[in-house]
């Protein structure tokens, strides 16, 4: 994976989980993948989108099989779209160009009060519904707290990240601080992995990251997070959501949702989901998002005053 650095870094490729024709070769920048099992003659595709929490690598790496255990499951093509940021994810579901969505609590959020984004359910991790951002530095850094990375290097995730933009943000406006005055410079590596590269690669000097993602890659690959240490812990936020199109018939919604809700029963969706560290998923009320409005609203009326 290429370094990270003051732009959004490599192109995300589409991915589609479908056959390609005989002797057909895959898009340019595409990657295509054995068919989910069996799906149902003149089925329609299913359009799922992943935001850009890990990079398009990672990310197809982590979900290949959860994709095609929904095919299999659902009698359907499955259509994996990527793009490299939450806002365009956002564009899509807003002209219903797409199905579902695993979306970030931020773009929820966002795309909840610009649009009606729709929740499906979501992930169980650890027993809970909650998730932090996670402030890193460089493992050999001297800096003990987010306070001394005043006049540094700072990466952020996403401007639409709530672990890896606005939790940090809201720290500093408690602080009656903005990224601008505080950090002597700051970029967007639009993905979370691509920000503990760059912290551990000492790109920067520190960055703000979902924790999800921090512990998972710590589970399996260690020496991708060793050269990192977590310096400060959020508060706990609800738990990115998987989201679905407002066009979509209720009759396929329930179908997903019992598919998610069910996939822990399931021996393969058991063993799918324990590679992805998701014990379950559960039906959640958007009130658990509340505290990111209220983090947003506090911002927004600060820079006011």
């Amino acid at each position: 994976m290429a370094p990270p650095g003051c732009t959004r870094g490599e192109e995300p490729k589409r991915v589609t989980l479908e056959p390609a024709a005989a002797g057909s070769q895959p898009a340019s920048g595409g990657v295509s993948l054995p068919a989910p099992v069996g799906p149902t003659a003149g089925a329609r595709r299913l359009r799922v989108a992943i935001a850009a929490m890990v990079s398009p690598k990672e990310t197809l790496v982590s979900y290949r099989d959860l994709m095609n255990y929904i095919g299999k499951k659902m009698g359907m093509e499955v259509e994996l779209v990527q793009r490299k940021s939450y806002e365009e994810v956002n564009a899509l579901l807003k002209r219903n160009l797409l199905d579902v969505a695993f979306v970030c609590t931020g773009a929820y959020v966002e795309g909840h009060d610009d649009f009606g984004m729709e929740i499906l359910v979501a992930p169980v991790t650890q027993g809970r519904t909650v998730y932090y951002s996670y402030v890193i530095v460089p493992a050999g850094s001297p800096d003990r707290s987010f306070e001394e990375l005043e006049g540094k290097t700072f990466a952020f995730t996403d401007p639409m990240s709530n672990t890896g933009k606005l939790a940090p943000t809201y720290k500093l406006a408690q602080m009656n601080r903005t990224p601008d005055r505080f950090f002597k410079n700051t970029i967007y590596t639009y993905s979370h992995d691509r920000s503990i590269e760059s912290v551990a690669k000492r790109l920067v000097d520190g960055a703000a990251v979902d924790s999800l993602v921090w512990d998972f890659m710590s589970r399996k690959n260690p020496e991708s997070t060793s050269g990192t240490r977590i310096v400060d812990k959020s508060a706990p936020y609800g738990i990115p959501p998987i989201v679905v199109s407002r066009a979509l018939s209720p009759e396929l919604k329930n179908r997903l949702r019992d598919l998610f809700l069910g996939a822990h029963e399931d021996e393969d969706g058991k063993e799918i989901l324990s590679g992805i560290m998701i014990d379950k998923f559960v039906v959640v009320n958007d009130n658990i998002y509340d505290s990111v409005r209220a983090m947003r609203r506090w911002i927004d009326r600060h820079a006011r005053e």
